[in-house]
């Protein structure tokens, strides 16, 4: 009797997680833009500010900084620039992590292939490995939206990068991911 109690308990348990993953994938799937605030932690220097993420690939964040820094991506090239010292750096995305955050069917296709999820405290947390890179991803048990993730930079540096004040499929004007408006 006690191991058919907990055969259905095992099997319970795994059809709920097998529910929250597909749950995710669907809230993944509907989402095509996301506008949040966020908080990122390299090494021990911390940074924040604003970004939309337009799927596929593209990103747009205005740092709170004193220099007004901007990073940005029309889905091939990443720049970042700030009024410091009157320079920018661009980068093919497709050479960062965030080429693989901003490809929602490459995460989906990840959380597919996964047996599980972990989850702690009110997040579930992903781990997706492409090549030589591990991405952690952060989902809201709530919501279900992305959260976060943690990745190693093109530097490798630990890249902490926490969201909040979420708002999904806002409106997005193109002329933000426009990489010329931001070279100097």
């Amino acid at each position: 009797m006690k191991k058919l109690i907990l055969f259905f308990f095992i099997l319970s348990t795994s059809s709920v997680q097998g529910s929250i993953k597909s749950q995710i994938v669907s809230n993944l799937i509907s989402t095509d833009s996301l506008k949040f605030r966020f908080e990122q932690k390299i090494s021990e220097k911390v940074e924040t500010g604003e970004c939309i993420i337009h799927y596929p690939k593209k990103i747009f964040c205005e740092y709170d900084d004193f220099y007004r820094k901007v990073l940005v991506s029309n889905g091939k090239s990443l720049l970042i620039n700030s009024n410091r010292n009157n320079q920018y750096y661009r980068y093919s995305l497709d050479k960062t992590p965030l080429n693989l955050i901003l490809d929602k069917e490459f995460i989906i296709s990840k959380i597919n292939s996964l047996n599980k999820e972990a989850k702690i405290n009110e997040l579930y947390k992903f781990k997706l490995d492409y090549q030589n890179l591990d991405i952690v991803i952060y989902f809201d048990e709530k919501t279900l939206n992305l959260v976060g993730w943690t990745t190693i930079d093109i530097y490798q540096n630990k890249v902490e990068t926490k969201l909040s004040d979420i708002e999904t499929n806002v409106f997005v004007d193109e002329e933000k991911f426009v990489i010329t408006n931001y070279t100097n």
